[in-house]
């Protein structure tokens, strides 16, 4: 849908372009040209930091099924780590190895 939004943004801005300004064609295909590049950068940048929360929900949802997960070599479970769901960060339990040691859930897989 935003797609969409965005295509017909642009063809009114180019419509615009078109009938109210004193710009000559280069202008106009350079102004066009720059609004499609920050375009499509908003888009892409959009899906990858979706897809990386996505990848950190999928570790989150696995810790919550009782299942371990490994996070820059270290294997986290229910038992050895809590999950702090405001951070989506897991600290170590008392009286574990892991002991108060924090790891975000981005940096697991």
């Amino acid at each position: 849908m935003a797609y969409i939004v965005g295509l017909v943004v642009l063809g009114l801005l180019f419509l615009a372009l078109h009938y109210f300004t004193e710009l000559d064609k280069k202008q106009k295909i350079a102004i066009l040209s720059m609004l499609f590049v920050v375009i499509t950068s908003a888009i892409s940048y959009n899906k990858y930091t979706l897809a990386k929360q996505d990848k950190m929900l999928n570790v989150v949802m696995r810790f919550n099924q009782h299942k371990t997960v490994e996070c820059n070599g270290i294997k986290v479970d229910d038992k050895n780590f809590s999950l702090s769901i405001g951070t989506y960060t897991f600290i170590g339990k008392k009286d574990t190895p892991h002991y108060e040691q924090m790891i975000g859930a981005v940096e697991c897989q």
